[in-house]
């Protein structure tokens, strides 16, 4: 029975190397995700989302600051994008937001800083930005105007994913928003909302960056070249990188931990920027795109970004060698990257994280009541409301008060007591 106690061996460890790699970039989740919801919540982005029609310079940077300010998850950036384009936003406007909205964010940078270091947090800011002039330059080569336009009619005939309520806080100024409980249930909801659409891939990303751990180099030199020459070395890391983000189905800060195992087991620096590129190029997000823009826009779009990463990669590559600025000394170890738990600055970090999100998440247990359509948490004093029968429901957006009352029963029948209003428990 040897064989089952290697088995239960390896189960353990790579068990315990996924929740010491959490512990070690919990802190940098939670102040990521903080950050995040109060810039969804305070930054003013109606007027921005009506500039964005138009290919010029100034729609793709509105778009970039756009998307920058929004939710790092993948899911939700194709799904604004495609609203975005919807209402006239060129093509290159929606892929520069979905490029920023996943590479440009504050949450990624931290975990990505805190787990392989400070170099590949500005080559993932660095090189989103290039992906983005890159995507700009090249979109012809790939979309004619023709195709774009059939795509934007099969956009408004497909059916929307979920999006963010806008906060109502954004009409405040900043010294309101910081004072105000109804401001700061703003941000509690965002960042909750952001949570529940992120735990499933990061806590995916988690279990499998301890498992692949446990794999020794020799997988690693078998799957990437290492010992080639500088330049077919790089250029086969930037294209097999982004292949295999795509397999692993990850995406978001999910890919993280995966990219530091990478770099631990030896694929190049433009190798993990290629990977982390990738994550809008998961097989469910290219299922996604299909079903928002047709087989043929879906197919040549997924194209598009596939070129635009490797290159992006390349350029970062070769920019931060010749600047000196790819780590050079020995790679961290497993030990190293997955860490341990010491009575250090780190413990601290990661208690205060844990008295941030109890707090927020309370204040979203007490303010909020949950949405029976898409199930998120919203305020109850700001939500969008519907009296059936004299019972109060509560929905984020009017999306879903629209897909309530098209079938009431579906939602309303069995649905939970935080769905309904109780005056007892309202908070004033």
């Amino acid at each position: 029975m040897g064989w089952v106690d290697a088995v239960l061996d390896n189960l353990v460890q790579g068990l315990k190397q996924s929740f010491l790699m959490a512990y070690a970039v919990w802190w940098a989740l939670v102040f990521g995700f903080l950050i995040s919801a109060i810039v969804q919540a305070w930054v003013p982005r109606r007027k921005i989302e009506a500039a964005l029609s138009g290919s010029g310079a100034r729609p793709i940077a509105l778009a970039t600051g756009l998307g920058a300010a929004s939710s790092s998850c993948s899911y939700a950036a194709i799904a604004i994008a495609k609203s975005l384009f919807q209402k006239g936003a060129s093509a290159a406007s929606a892929l520069a937001f979905q490029f920023a909205s996943t590479n440009l964010v504050w949450e990624l940078g931290l975990v990505l800083w805190v787990l392989i270091g400070w170099q590949f947090t500005l080559a993932e800011y660095v090189g989103g930005i290039v992906m983005i002039v890159i995507m700009t330059m090249i979109l012809r080569l790939f979309i004619s105007p023709q195709l774009e336009e059939i795509a934007r009619r099969h956009a408004q005939d497909a059916d929307s994913g979920h999006q963010h309520h806008m906060a109502a806080s954004e009409e405040l100024t900043w010294r309101q928003r910081v004072t105000r409980a109804d401001s700061w249930s703003d941000v509690a909801h965002n960042f909750r909302g952001d949570w529940q659409m992120l735990y499933k891939e990061i806590t995916i990303g988690f279990f499998l960056a301890g498992f692949i751990g446990l794999l020794g180099n020799g997988f690693f030199n078998a799957l990437f070249i290492r010992h080639a020459a500088a330049l077919p070395r790089t250029i086969e890391n930037v294209i097999l990188g982004p292949i295999v983000a795509v397999l692993s189905f990850v995406c978001s800060v999910g890919n993280v931990p995966l990219a530091a195992v990478l770099w631990s087991g030896g694929i190049s620096f433009g190798g993990v920027i290629a990977f982390l590129f990738a994550d809008l190029i998961v097989l469910p997000i290219i299922v996604a795109y299909r079903k928002y823009y047709g087989t043929s826009f879906a197919l040549r779009i997924t194209a598009l970004m596939f070129v635009t990463m490797v290159i992006a990669a390349l350029i970062i590559n070769a920019v931060f060698g010749g600047l000196g600025l790819i780590p050079t000394g020995a790679r961290p170890s497993r030990r190293d990257i997955f860490g341990s738990i010491r009575l250090d600055y780190k413990l601290a970090l990661n208690i205060l994280g844990v008295l941030i999100f109890s707090a927020l998440m309370y204040m979203t247990a007490r303010r909020g009541v949950t949405d029976p359509v898409c199930r998120m948490k919203v305020d109850r004093e700001k939500a969008v409301t519907k009296e059936v029968a004299g019972e109060t429901y509560y929905f984020c957006s009017t999306r879903c008060l629209h897909a309530f009352e098209t079938d009431p029963d579906k939602y309303s029948l069995g649905s939970a007591p935080s769905t309904r209003a109780h005056a007892a428990h309202a908070h004033h």
